[in-house]
C-alpha cells in the first residue's frame, strides 16, 4: 500500500524530509479498525515529531493524526464499528500515523463520521475537536461554576481555540471572549461564537477589564502561555481553573496560590498513550462532535484542501505550516 513518511528526522527543506512508500499493509490488535483512509490534515503536532523524533530500527515513520475514511475490518474484540462505516479519528502518536492508505486504530479513539460532511471536511476536526473537548469538559470542567464568574477567556483562535469557541457556544452559557489581532481574525472568531475579541498584542488582564463583563472563571491558553501567564494570573477570578496545551520550557505557577487557581495539562494523546481506563471517551466525544456538526452548530475548520495525498503535496503543506501562512486547517484528500 502508498504511504509517506521519513527515514532521518530534519527540516521540511531536506529533499528527504518526507518520501513517498511502499509498505505492507497493518496488522489488527484485538480492539483495532483497519481503515481505507480517504482524506489527512495536518497539524503543528506532525511538523514538531518530523523534526526531532528519528525512526526506530532504521524503518520509516508514518506521521498523521488525523484521518477519516471506511472501516474495512475490524479486530477480534471491536464492537463499536462494522466494515463499511465511515469514520474520523485522531488516532495514537504512539503507533504509525494516518498518511498511509490503510491505517489500524483502536474503535476506542474512533467516531462517526458528520453524515454532512465529505471527507476532507471531516478530516479537519478530529484532533483540535478531541483537545477542546477535553480541555472544555475534562480538565477546566466548565459545567462546575466558579463562584462568581461566568466567562471563559479563550488565548487563541486558530485551530484548537475555533473549535472550542464553537463548543463552549453550543454546550454552555458561558460569556465567551477569545484573542486575534487583525480583523478578518476578529470577524472569524465573532462568527464562530465568541461575544467579545480582544487584542493579543495588548497586555491581557488590561483589555479584558476593559470590557466590563466580569473576571472568568475559566482560561483555556492554546498558544504562548508562558507569556501570558502573568496577565491570565491577575485577571481570572479566584478559585478559577487554567487549562494549556502548548510546550512552554517551564511555569512559574507560585504568583497563582494566593487565588487559589488550579493548572492543567490537555494532551489528547495520553488515553491512547497510558491505555486509559476511559479510552472509550474520545470514541463518545467525537460521535458527540459528529452530531453538534450535523445539527449545524459546529463547523468544519478546514480552509484548503490539496490532492493528491503524497510526499510532494504533504512536504507543501508542512512547510505552510512550519511558516505559520497557513490559515485554518490545511486537509489532503485522495491518492495519486
Amino acid at each position: 500500500m502508498k504511504a509517506v513518511g521519513y527515514y532521518r528526522a530534519g527540516p521540511i527543506r531536506n529533499s528527504d524530509s518526507l518520501v513517498d512508500l511502499t509498505i505492507p499493509p497493518p496488522s489488527l490488535q484485538p480492539h483495532d479498525l483497519l481503515v481505507r483512509v480517504h482524506a489527512i490534515s495536518v497539524n503543528p503536532v506532525d511538523t514538531k515529531v518530523r523534526m526531532g523524533v528519528e525512526p526506530k530500527d532504521g524503518g520509516a515513520k508514518i506521521l498523521g493524526y488525523d484521518a477519516a475514511g471506511i472501516v474495512e475490518a475490524v479486530g477480534p474484540e471491536a464492537t463499536l464499528f462494522k466494515p463499511g462505516d465511515e469514520v474520523f479519528y485522531a488516532g495514537d502518536i504512539t503507533r504509525p500515523g494516518t498518511n498511509a492508505e490503510l491505517h489500524a486504530v483502536d474503535e476506542r479513539l474512533a467516531g462517526r463520521k458528520p453524515a454532512s460532511l465529505d471527507w476532507a471536511a471531516a478530516a479537519a476536526l478530529p484532533l483540535t475537536s478531541i483537545t477542546a473537548w477535553e480541555a472544555l469538559f475534562d480538565r477546566l470542567d466548565v459545567h462546575r461554576p466558579v463562584p462568581g464568574a461566568n466567562a471563559i477567556l479563550i488565548v487563541g483562535s486558530g485551530g484548537v481555540g475555533s473549535i472550542a469557541i464553537q463548543l463552549a457556544k453550543a454546550m454552555t452559557e458561558l460569556t465567551i471572549v477569545t484573542t486575534a489581532s487583525l480583523p478578518e481574525g476578529e470577524a472569524r472568531a465573532r462568527s464562530l461564537g465568541a461575544h467579545h475579541v480582544i487584542d493579543y498584542r495588548q497586555p491581557l488582564d488590561k483589555a479584558y477589564a476593559a470590557l466590563g463583563v466580569g473576571a472568568p472563571g475559566f482560561v483555556f491558553s492554546t498558544t504562548h502561555t508562558k507569556e501570558h501567564l502573568p496577565e491570565i494570573g491577575r485577571l481570572i477570578g479566584p478559585q478559577g481553573r487554567i487549562a494549556c496545551i502548548d510546550d512552554p520550557d517551564m511555569l512559574d505557577i507560585v504568583e497563582l496560590k494566593s487565588k487559589m487557581l488550579s493548572v492543567h495539562w490537555e494532551f489528547m494523546f495520553g488515553r491512547a498513550m497510558y491505555q486509559t481506563a476511559d479510552m472509550i471517551e474520545q470514541h463518545r466525544l467525537l460521535n458527540e462532535v459528529a452530531a453538534l456538526v450535523d445539527a449545524g452548530r459546529v463547523v468544519s475548520t478546514m480552509t484548503e484542501r490539496l490532492s493528491p495525498i503524497s510526499a510532494a503535496t504533504l512536504r507543501e503543506a508542512h512547510a505552510r505550516v512550519e511558516a505559520g501562512t497557513a490559515r485554518g486547517k490545511i486537509v489532503l484528500e485522495g491518492w495519486s
